[in-house]
């Protein structure tokens, strides 16, 4: 077997391999091999291979890799989790929010909140609002429109 098939089947197998495995290193690795496997047909000898796969692979680090990871990633919403989750849904007041120290207790998805109006205004009891942000245990909120 020549040196330039052995550079080609190990860059198959680690294309391969990507399949497996996250964030695209073994692609660049891979393209590394590839212009490896080329000079190897080309040039006789080990040096010109490995100089060759070395430069590939650092390129191909530093240019395949973050363009790959933009594009895929380019379309997918972060997901909300935890208190962030909470932002954009709706709730009711359950203590009225008072103007001036702003804080009440508001319900949003089965649980009860420390409540603060974004709006120097009172909020009643049994208004329907709506998360703006979260501040540690402290909802703001705005009257739904």
């Amino acid at each position: 077997m020549q040196q330039w098939q052995v550079w080609l089947i190990a860059a198959l197998l680690l294309f391969a391999a990507e399949m497996l495995a996250p964030g695209f290193w073994l692609v660049s690795i891979a393209i590394g091999c590839v212009a490896a496997g080329a000079v190897a047909a080309l040039l006789p000898g080990l040096l010109a291979p490995a100089l060759s796969f070395a430069g590939a692979t650092l390129l191909s680090l530093v240019a395949v890799r973050p363009f790959l990871l933009k594009h895929i990633h380019a379309g997918a919403d972060p997901v909300r989790t935890n208190v962030d989750a909470l932002i954009g849904k709706i709730g009711v007041v359950s203590e009225r929010i008072e103007p001036g120290t702003g804080l009440g207790r508001v319900k949003v998805d089965g649980e009860d909140w420390r409540g603060a109006a974004i709006l120097d205004k009172p909020i009643d009891v049994g208004c329907r609002i709506m998360v703006v942000r979260v501040e540690g245990t402290t909802l703001y909120v705005d009257e739904e429109a």
